[in-house]
């Protein structure tokens, strides 16, 4: 199933992402995944993450319908971007040379 992103709209604080999943033999259904703005803010997602964030919930779902990128979706996301920044600096520290003691014997 492949879902294509084909609009949005927004009613006061919740935007609605407008989706159609596509199966395989083409037939396609009309689907639309709504999301807090206020809720996203208060999680620093950033707003443009967002239409990819609604595809990934649809994605992970066995049954295409219309649904709500809920608090603990958005929480699960932070932490799973937390854990990647961890281990990006623990990547990065686990590079570092050790400072030779040769240095100036030339």
């Amino acid at each position: 199933m492949e879902f294509v992103l084909t609009g949005f709209k927004q009613f006061d604080n919740i935007r609605q992402y407008h989706f159609d999943a596509v199966g395989g033999d083409r037939s396609r259904q009309q689907v639309t995944v709504g999301a807090d703005l206020g809720l996203i803010r208060r999680y620093g997602i950033p707003l443009q993450e967002l239409p990819l964030l609604c595809r990934r919930l649809l994605e992970n779902r066995a049954k295409i319908e219309t649904t709500m990128f809920a608090e603990s979706d958005m929480i699960e996301h932070v932490k799973e971007r937390a854990a990647q920044a961890q281990a990006s600096m623990e990547k990065r520290r686990v590079h570092r040379r050790p400072v030779s003691n040769r240095i100036g014997q030339a």
